[in-house]
């Protein structure tokens, strides 16, 4: 008589004996110890595989901030100061409702990964149709409360009353796109874990050219200005959702199904909840932390708001080369933790690092020598170029400061360690709301974007100090997966 264990082992038992010798009884109990370790499934990670999935995820994020730098251009040549300040103002709003629940996106990655890891196909169905389902419930919810998103925001941010009518005008109509864009934030999180970052670089794209397609046409072709660039990105996420779902729902097909309960399952739903709630509180707290920058600026006047948006502009230009290497790391540490492989979790770790440090000392030099010509391109206003001039170096020194901040963010969210980078990212945000009411007072915008790349450079130590810690107790013998 034989019967199989939970690791797929068949053991054959007569007369209460099995072939070894032991009763059923000691049987049973070394299998529930086989059960509680983790199988190991080796795989190498190579500078190859790093740029395999990090180069179309760099190709596809650079895309992104083209967007705002369209977007800035096209209000940018109405001449409008007011106007320009609004299209910041409520970008920021703008993302701090949005990015908030970039969560969607990060916790699919990270799960999708872990799930591929452990070589479970149901899972990776199941993890992607319960992050559809909270980013469909999310994205609704975002537009029923559109009036309260502004009030708050004029609340936080108390631009003048120029600035604060065109953020009206300009969120009120972007937060339409509330449940394309998060149901987007899903799509390329599933690709990622995945490993798919060519077909990741094809869903952005779609998104992000359509987005400035539309931007050009609504906003200055057909003189739109703010709501008309807001049109054009309700467009283009509409246009990335439905072509992404097509994508992926044709990849189902070759995939188990997976039912109602599967994906309902609360043990599931409890993880993600979890990994979810922690990773919206970093992110919170980071697009928070933009939006005091941004008040801070408010504070020193209507020319100095206008020209950190700019510089906001460039610095997050150079943060998307950082964020394909992020990627990289998070699709192959997540597989590492799903595969219970520490070798390849230190291989993923040590690669990603050098190369983001390489790369933001190149993007660096870039920004301090190219900085004021790449401002006189988003503006044509005299008084701006030449504000902006005395602060360009901030934006290297800051891209060099978040380098390993990047790389970390995208460690800790592959091994679902959400906790610990939520309590970092607060610890990194009372070092800038210090820094910021120290330096503010003493250097104007000098000392606001020194506190800026203090919170950068904090972010990244912070996570790194933490790593070793979680690492061992990650892949100790014998133990179950540790929770977030």
């Amino acid at each position: 008589m034989a019967r199989r264990t939970g690791n797929g082992l068949n053991v054959a038992a007569v007369g209460g004996k099995n072939v070894s010798g032991t009763t059923e009884r000691e049987s049973r109990s070394a299998m529930q110890v086989q059960d509680t370790a983790r199988i190991a499934r080796p795989f190498d990670v190579t500078h190859a595989e790093i740029w395999r999935i990090a180069l179309p995820m760099t190709l596809a994020f650079l895309t992104t901030p083209l967007i705002g730098i369209v977007d800035t251009a096209v209000v940018g040549r109405m001449g409008d100061a007011a106007a320009l300040g609004g299209l910041v103002v409520g970008a920021i709003v703008f993302d701090v409702a949005f990015a908030s629940f970039n969560f969607l996106r990060a916790g699919t990655t990270g799960l999708t990964a872990q799930a591929l890891g452990e070589a479970d196909e149901r899972e990776i169905v199941a993890v992607f149709w319960r992050a559809l389902v909270l980013a469909g419930l999310i994205g609704l919810a975002l537009v029923v409360a559109a009036p309260a998103v502004i009030a708050l925001g004029l609340l936080a941010i108390a631009p003048e009353p120029p600035v604060a009518a065109a953020m009206r005008a300009y969120v009120e109509i972007r937060l339409l796109a509330a449940p394309f864009a998060l149901v987007n934030y899903v799509l390329l999180g599933h690709l990622l874990g995945l490993g798919r970052s060519g077909r990741g670089l094809g869903l952005q794209i779609a998104i992000n050219l359509g987005n400035i397609g539309f931007a050009i046409m609504f906003g200055l072709v057909l003189g739109g200005g703010v709501r008309g660039v807001a049109f054009g990105a309700v467009a283009g996420e509409a246009i990335g959702a439905v072509l992404g779902l097509m994508l992926v729902v044709a990849d189902f097909r070759r995939r188990p199904s997976v039912g109602r309960a599967d994906i309902l399952r609360r043990a599931g739903f409890t993880r993600m909840l979890a990994l979810n709630g922690d990773i919206m509180i970093r992110s919170f707290c980071l697009v928070g932390t933009y939006a005091l920058f941004t008040r801070f600026g408010a504070g020193l006047g209507a020319v100095t708001l206008a020209v950190n948006g700019i510089l906001l502009n460039l610095l997050m230009t150079g943060s998307y080369f950082l964020d394909g290497l992020a990627t990289a790391s998070e699709q192959l540490v997540g597989r590492a933790v799903g595969a219970f492989w520490r070798p390849a979790f230190d291989r993923a770790l040590k690669l990603s690092i050098g190369w983001g440090i390489a790369f933001a000392a190149a993007i660096g030099l870039l920004l301090f020598a190219g900085g004021p010509g790449f401002v006189g391109l988003l503006t044509t206003d005299e008084t701006l170029r030449e504000g902006a001039a005395p602060f360009v170096a901030w934006t290297a020194a800051a891209t060099l400061a978040g380098a390993l901040a990047f790389v970390m963010d995208g460690v800790f969210i592959g091994a679902t360690w959400s906790r610990t980078m939520r309590n970092m990212m607060l610890a990194s945000v009372a070092v800038f709301v210090a820094a910021a009411y120290l330096l503010v007072p003493i250097l104007g915008n000098h000392g606001l974007w020194a506190a800026l790349t203090l919170f950068l450079g904090a972010r990244g130590l912070f996570l790194l100090a933490m790593t070793p810690a979680r690492r061992d107790s990650e892949f100790a013998p014998s133990r179950p997966p540790s929770p977030v």
